[in-house]
């Protein structure tokens, strides 16, 4: 089968088309020459507005890996269990009722920041390690969903496609940052909207496609007993895993206010949903089609192994040719759109959370300099990300291993830096090791990693675990944090363990540091500012005072000793 020439136009417009936005949008930063400001890059100036925010954080999940994963799910396993669109909606809204007010009134630049400004840089780069993590893994199931769309529909090489979206994604993500990531993410709802909501009526009627409310037993799926405690355990990641991400908190940062941030979150789970619906009619129109009526040539029922591609199977098989090619430019256009996001953020906790704590022990970094670390991060992410795209398989499955580190290590954490006014380095560095050692000892059959810890329930006679060990894991950081934080703290304040040996003194940046930061920090200035016409809560000053009461004091007594 040759390349579909026709279908290769369609694509290349819907590139063109994400492109020039992407490089048009870019023009508004400030990214070169004199002016240069890294933040700017990374938040857009903090200017985004409620039409351009409900369509970005609708995007944080709504992407090529979300549709393709979704419908393939649908179609192998049930609906019940495609959990990704109901789990990241209702992370939405817990994130926004959580967290999205208080960190933008905070004038926190990047998810990492209260971490900074409460463990140190030390703590902070060690917990960009599952943040990094996280975004690669959702940036390759991404990458993957339109290698498996553009193989299937015109006969394009996949390893071509993913390379070809990456580098595109990467350069205008490069020179615009937010601006350019925002924009774009308009574009990429209206093309799935209208794409997919356009195709799936035609393969609905399809004659080889039963009535898929009798056949809604093959599709809605069931849940076994035993599988309780594994359906349980990815649906709370889902909800959980799907809040302390960089990709979700860089828009919510980014609103004009704290109380706009809140609300666009919480608006935004029913642009999942409605994001959903096409996915899950495409996969249950799927269940219900004979493919033996149709000019399908494989392996009758679909193998597991070509179930990714089951969106756009239906859209080759089941659709007229344009619809098709209208549809594929939907999936293609959104995943090149969510793969600059998810670049994008990587790039910036690196630049801002870990590049330069440690660079300015040499001397205050410009910003210029900044911008330019952020785009090699860039080009590294985008790269190890596309590698990893080419090599694993299933869209569904890298999608759920990129939730699985940020549920199980960064969830307990962000929540106690936040909630926990008492959390120190002690709790989230204990808390830290304890999740990475608990969780891969329960091992990962996706990366070919043994277990060396047998969970109950475990299934000796398929060799794996049944009991929801990640969220047990979760639930243990929760604990340990402010347990340990609370009975160290207590030890060296009632002089039961020698003042000398309290790290808190000198891992923690001074009260002095963080305010001669803050008062240099462009995007840190909107402290200043009135949010909803009142002045800006005093969460992150809450934040220093207590950060300058543990300095102090230490101080304090390691002058007495």
């Amino acid at each position: 089968m040759a390349v579909n020439v026709w279908g290769l136009v369609a694509i290349i417009i819907f590139y063109v088309i994400i492109f020039i936005i992407g490089l048009w949008a870019g023009k508004k930063s400030k990214s070169f020459g004199k002016d240069a400001n890294s933040e700017d890059l990374m938040l857009a100036g903090r200017k985004i507005g409620p039409f351009i925010g409900i369509f970005t954080l609708t995007a944080t999940w709504v992407g090529g890996g979300y549709i393709n994963g979704t419908s393939e799910y649908t179609y192998g396993y049930g609906l019940l269990w495609a959990q990704a669109p109901v789990g990241y909606a209702i992370s939405l809204v817990l994130g926004g009722l959580l967290f999205a007010k208080k960190m933008r009134s905070a004038g926190y630049v990047t998810m990492l920041d209260p971490f900074y400004y409460k463990y140190g840089s030390v703590m902070t780069a060690f917990l960009y390690i599952p943040a990094v993590l996280g975004d690669i893994f959702w940036t390759a199931a991404i990458l993957s969903a339109l290698g498996s769309s553009l193989s299937v529909v015109i006969d394009l090489d996949p390893t071509i496609s993913i390379i070809v979206s990456a580098v595109i994604a990467v350069i205008y993500t490069l020179i615009g940052g937010l601006y350019s990531v925002a924009y774009t993410d308009v574009v990429q709802l209206l093309f799935i909207i209208l794409g997919l909501y356009l195709s799936f009526p035609f393969a609905l009627h399809h004659p080889a496609v039963s009535n898929i409310v009798e056949t809604s037993p093959s599709w809605l799926g069931s849940i076994a007993v035993n599988d309780i405690g594994i359906y349980a355990d990815s649906f709370l990641l889902l909800i959980f895993g799907g809040i302390p991400w960089q990709v979700y908190f860089q828009r919510v940062l980014a609103a004009k206010t704290a109380t706009s941030a809140q609300i666009l979150s919480l608006l935004a789970a029913g642009g999942c949903i409605i994001a959903a619906i096409p996915a899950v009619m495409i996969g249950a129109i799927a269940k219900s089609t004979d493919w033996n009526q149709t000019d399908y040539m494989g392996e009758i029922p679909i193998p597991a192994a070509q179930q990714r591609e089951i969106l756009p199977l239906v859209l080759q098989y089941l659709c007229p040719p344009a619809v098709a090619f209208f549809g594929l430019g939907a999936v293609s256009a959104a995943v090149m759109s969510s793969a600059d996001s998810s670049i994008l953020s990587s790039s910036s906790m690196f630049s801002r959370n870990v590049y330069k704590p440690f660079r300015s022990l040499c001397g205050k970094p410009s910003e210029l300099e900044l911008i330019w670390i952020m785009r090699a991060a860039i080009l590294v992410v985008g790269a190890i990300a596309t590698v990893m795209a080419i090599l694993v398989k299933s869209t569904y499955e890298l999608w759920f291993l990129c939730s699985d580190l940020v549920y199980v290590i960064l969830f307990p954490q962000l929540f106690s830096v936040i909630y926990f006014k008492g959390a120190n380095i002690y709790g989230a560095s204990v808390a830290f090791v304890l999740g990475w050692l608990l969780r891969f000892g329960g091992g990962e059959p996706l990366i070919g990693l043994p277990y060396f810890i047998r969970y109950p329930w475990f299934d000796y006679a398929n060799d794996s675990q049944r009991f929801p060990f990640k969220t047990m894991v979760m639930l243990i950081g929760f604990i340990t944090i402010p347990l340990v934080s609370y009975s160290i703290g207590y030890l060296f304040d009632k002089d039961i363990l020698p003042q000398r040996y309290d790290i808190r003194s000198f891992c923690v940046p001074r009260e002095e540091d963080l305010q001669k930061s803050k008062s240099e920090d462009a995007a840190l200035d909107t402290l200043d500012e009135k949010v909803d016409g009142t002045e800006n809560p005093t969460f992150e000053k809450e934040h220093f005072n207590g950060i300058a009461a543990i300095s102090g004091s230490k101080q304090q007594e390691s002058t007495k000793l």
